[in-house]
């Protein structure tokens, strides 16, 4: 099968872009499969995502950097993807294991084009299941006075096993804004809250107490400012005066797992621009 690559441009509105991009995948040799793009009308900005074969014959990686550099050139920031290539991945966790097994049992059935090649948790209560998944398995304790030493332990691994995308699997430690920006590159979370409603910690009882008629879980990218990252996806239930407490952290557990396993699903097909702190989600 030919090669497929899909490139991501956000950048200022003006006119010929989608001309512009078109002619030169196809002065390149290439074939478009699928393109789609959205307008901010009030920012001005253009976002696109296209995907296209090299027929051709063509280096893949040598078209995905001369297409980076055309986009440079007409003011648009880009990033490009070869299909093919697996990132690796790496999910952080503590004791809640029902998005951890969701997150590997989609991986193994092939749902997810990446490598999990690392698990790393502040307790030990999934090394067993980790060890029958085959994955590795690092225990790092982490507590008020060690998490300086326990961060810097984890960027280590992370930069040794090559990892470039972190999902925080109901992970209940808040990274650093020192670990955010050492890493330097994306962390997916899951909170078990419709953000940016109930921050923080035990929404369920935050929601119960106020008598809601809907819960929801947000995934969305990990920054420096607690649970305010940009979203990527979110669910909700119908939730009655019935329902306990219990009711709700059952109900917020399967949508905690769709939810986070629809937004790991879009940043690995490449179908999310962030701008600002928001997102575009290419569908």
């Amino acid at each position: 099968m030919s090669p497929v690559l899909v490139a991501l441009l956000s950048g200022p509105d003006q006119k010929g872009l989608v001309s512009k991009v078109s002619g030169w995948i196809f002065e390149n040799g290439g074939n478009i499969i699928h393109a789609d793009q959205h307008r901010d009308a009030q920012a001005g900005v253009f976002f696109q995502r296209v995907e296209w074969s090299l027929d051709d014959g063509s280096d893949p990686r040598a078209t995905a950097a001369a297409f980076e550099q055309f986009g440079d050139s007409i003011g648009m920031k880009t990033k490009v993807a070869i299909s093919g290539d697996k990132p690796k991945v790496a999910i952080f966790v503590s004791k809640f294991d029902h998005c951890f097994h969701d997150l590997i049992l989609r991986w193994k059935a092939g749902e997810y084009p990446c490598e999990i090649a690392l698990i790393i948790s502040n307790h030990t209560a999934l090394k067993a299941v980790s060890k029958n998944y085959e994955i590795p398995y690092q225990y790092i304790s982490v507590t008020k006075a060690t998490k300086a030493d326990a961060e810097a332990e984890q960027l280590a691994l992370l930069k040794q096993e090559g990892i470039e995308l972190v999902i925080m699997a109901r992970y209940m430690q808040v990274l650093s804004p020192i670990f955010l920006d050492t890493f330097g590159k994306p962390v997916i979370n899951i909170h078990h809250s419709f953000l940016p409603a109930f921050a923080g910690a035990k929404p369920y009882h935050q929601a119960h107490s106020r008598g809601v008629k809907l819960i929801g879980a947000t995934a969305h990218y990990a920054t420096p400012d607690l649970d305010q990252g940009p979203i990527i996806h979110q669910n909700v239930a119908q939730v009655t005066h019935r329902n306990s407490v219990e009711d709700l952290v059952r109900k917020g557990r399967n949508l905690e797992k769709i939810t986070l396993a629809q937004a790991v699903s879009w940043h690995l097909e490449n179908r999310i621009l962030v701008y600002e702190n928001k997102t575009v989600v290419f569908d």
